[in-house]
């Protein structure tokens, strides 16, 4: 069932204030999240093409199939 915004709001004053306040926490966080994810998939996008052809940037690719052992 799809609730439309009105509705929504009805129901949300109806709770108590401290209830009122974790459901808008809530919903700034998930604006705030999905923003962040935007812009992050934004970037990665517009570098895309820098990181899988720019030599300065994909030197050390050359290692990727190295064994790694730590220096003790």
């Amino acid at each position: 069932m799809i609730m439309s915004t009105s509705n929504i709001l009805n129901l949300i004053v109806q709770l108590p204030l401290t209830e009122r306040f974790v459901v808008l926490e809530q919903t700034l966080k998930s604006i705030k999240d999905e923003e962040f994810r935007r812009t992050m998939t934004t970037a990665a996008d517009r570098l895309y093409d820098d990181y899988t052809s720019d030599s300065e940037l994909t030197a050390f690719t050359s290692l990727d199939y190295e064994d790694f052992y730590e220096a003790r």
